[in-house]
């Protein structure tokens, strides 16, 4: 164990070393800064427009935009720091130096991995201040931001296992580049978009019987009511494919982490409100409805429904299927990586160079 261990070490330090050498690492950290700076400082003065700085929601809502801001901009550079990780050696003819050495193949892919996501925490590291702002505000809880954090690392390091698996198994750097991209594309918008086409694809009929008043009282009150007519229509079945979204890795986020209320039962935070939403999905729709305004009374078909607490305390959270899923795919990855890379080769990829 403390052999591979120090192996690890060795491709973990020579990885860091090249992605921190040059001054483009430092300049994109920089862009990220100021980018999390202008979100952060446009979202306070819109909170105070809004009336909402300086309550409890604040501190949350300024909170979770950036969790979420550092989660899109990570999706987007890991795939590229991560893509080429081995691919990239192979072609420059690092790899089989490497490989005549006494390092392993588990221990080069698992070190490539471990440097790439080491570089996506960076992202994570350089929102601090901002985050420390977002708690200086208010609102927020201990549970809430060690969740956030926590799961925001995994599917930093989840996307870093993707890109480094795929660029084990795909020989062009190019390539597995954008495979990465696509495979994160798939989970982060193929999902909603697979959701959706497929909700409106299953649907059921509703069948709607509803009695009108005819005549009036003073007060408004219908003292005569029309006879019931029925009517029919189709109805999109999301309950069938919530499922689907598990996959999502914003999704994982927000419901993984714990939800805050206000007195009125509605969230408090992004987290609350995506999760909300989520929620919102698993409830089988109602497919007899009906409404007699006589016994109803005017206006009582207008069923202010659950609150959003009730919506969540009365489903099941997915994101712990969510991230398993995803787990798989980036061990599944790396697994992939460590057979195509493993020497000695049965079979070498065209132009592999052999040391």
């Amino acid at each position: 164990m403390n052999a591979f261990l120090s192996g690890t070490q060795v491709i973990l330090s020579l990885e860091l070393r090249q992605r921190v050498r040059g001054t483009a690492w430092y300049v994109l950290l920089g862009i990220f800064v100021v980018l999390v700076a202008i979100v952060t400082i446009l979202l306070s003065i819109a909170l105070t427009g809004f009336g909402v700085m300086g309550s409890g929601d604040a501190g949350g809502n300024i909170y979770s935009a950036i969790i979420y801001f550092v989660l899109l901009l990570g999706t987007l550079v890991a795939p590229a720091l991560s893509g080429n990780a081995i691919n990239g050696d192979r072609d420059a003819g690092t790899l089989a130096t490497t490989q005549v050495t006494l390092v392993t193949t588990g221990q080069i892919v698992v070190g490539k991995f471990l440097a790439a996501w080491i570089t996506a925490l960076a992202f994570l590291a350089a929102s601090v201040p901002f985050l420390i702002y977002a708690w200086l505000v208010g609102g927020l809880s201990v549970t809430s931001i060690v969740v956030s954090i926590v799961v925001l690392a995994i599917e930093l390091g989840i996307v870093a296992a993707i890109g480094v698996g795929l660029s084990g198994i795909i020989t062009r750097p190019l390539i597995s580049i954008v495979a990465t991209y696509l495979a994160v594309a798939t989970l982060s918008v193929g999902t909603l978009i697979a959701f959706s086409l497929g909700g409106f694809a299953v649907q059921s009929t509703v069948v709607s019987t509803s009695s009108y008043g005819m005549t009036y009282s003073d007060s408004g009150e219908p003292l005569g009511c029309s006879p019931a007519t029925t009517s029919t229509y189709e109805t999109p079945r999301f309950d069938y494919l919530w499922g689907i979204l598990v996959a999502n890795p914003y999704v994982v986020l927000a419901d993984a982490v714990p939800t805050s209320y206000d007195q009125a039962g509605n969230p408090q935070d992004l987290f609350g409100y995506i999760k909300y939403g989520v929620r919102t999905a698993q409830v089988t729709p109602d497919l007899t409805v009906e409404y007699d305004e006589c016994t109803e009374g005017v206006g009582g078909y207008m069923d202010q429904g659950p609150t959003a607490q009730e919506t969540i305390d009365s489903t099941v959270p997915g994101w712990f299927v969510g991230l398993a899923i995803q787990t798989l795919l980036g061990a599944g990855a790396l697994v992939g990586a460590w057979a195509r890379t493993r020497t000695p080769a049965g079979k070498l990829p065209t132009g592999s160079r052999i040391a």
